[in-house]
């Protein structure tokens, strides 16, 4: 498990370059080696949701998601990006099975006899509801195809802000071999919006900031042993993290597979009890979960 000293010193963070300032086709960029960068689809190829036009919202060429080939470290490793800044980072057909596709073949190279390796940046709010149906199929497209490629490779996911991890994509990241998160960085089922909407904002105020990061930010998903290392928000940091876990390999279990010590959590829950970060680190406490 992963931290590391930025995290306590602070004001070693002028002399790092951010990683969440950073556009996806960027932070694509910056986690592959120097010149071997190669965009696959890319917003010239001009492959574009036809379903939002339809509704009056204008698409953006790449819709929102950026594949890239290149290598890391000199071995084969296909980056893939998540823009949050277009729609939330939803996923709807499109930007779906692009990602899908791209841990397909990355799979299948495996299969080949060539080690590909996967890295998911995922800043994204979940299905993109103009497309839902279409966009939900697509996230269970990628999820069966993460479970097939981390057989093969870790599959390394990161989530570094400001947009979070939310919805279907979510269970993506859960299913990924090894989490990296930044303490900006949020990850739950549902957004702040859903639940209050839902529930009410006596349950959940979708507007106090400092609450949702309690439950869902970077640092208590960390200590709760949801994700496998907390950094800064440094590119150095996130990159150095990623080589590391690479360099593990794939892990002798999943934490998807350790639902014999999850289960028994959330069955003693008390749900008539307000959610809050104490009561969130006393049911998951790193060190008596992993």
């Amino acid at each position: 498990m992963q931290t590391n000293n930025l995290l306590q010193h602070p004001n070693h963070l002028l002399q790092h370059h951010s990683f969440i300032e950073l556009t996806a086709r960027q932070r694509a960029h910056k986690l592959l080696d120097a010149g071997s960068f190669r965009e696959l689809l890319g917003p010239f190829d001009r492959i574009e949701s036809p379903w939002l036009p339809k509704q009056d919202i204008v698409p953006q060429a790449d819709d929102g998601m950026v594949v890239a080939k290149g290598t890391i470290e000199g071995k084969p490793a296909v980056v893939i990006a998540i823009e949050g800044g277009f729609q939330g980072g939803s996923m709807g057909e499109v930007s779906g099975a692009k990602m899908a596709a791209a841990l397909e073949l990355a799979a299948e190279d495996n299969r080949q006899g060539i080690a590909t390796q996967a890295v998911l940046l995922l800043e994204t709010g979940g299905v993109r509801l103009q497309e839902a149906n279409l966009g939900l199929a697509a996230i269970a497209d990628i999820h069966a195809a993460i479970v097939d490629l981390r057989r093969y490779v870790p599959v390394i996911g990161i989530i570094a802000g400001t947009v979070g991890c939310f919805g279907g994509m979510s269970i993506a990241a859960a299913l990924c071999s090894r989490l990296i998160v930044t303490r900006e960085a949020r990850l739950g089922l549902n957004g702040p919006q859903v639940i209050e909407q839902e529930a009410g904002i006596d349950e959940y105020d979708s507007r106090d900031r400092p609450f949702i990061w309690s439950i869902t930010g970077g640092e208590v998903r960390y200590h709760t042993g949801f994700v496998d290392a907390l950094v800064a928000d440094s590119v150095d940091e996130v990159k150095n993290s990623m080589l590391s876990f690479i360099h593990q390999g794939v892990p002798t279990s999943h934490r998807s597979e350790q639902y014999d010590v999850y289960l028994p959590k959330l069955a003693a829950f008390d749900t008539r009890i307000q959610a809050s970060r104490d009561v969130t680190m006393a049911l998951f406490n790193r060190e008596k979960t992993l």
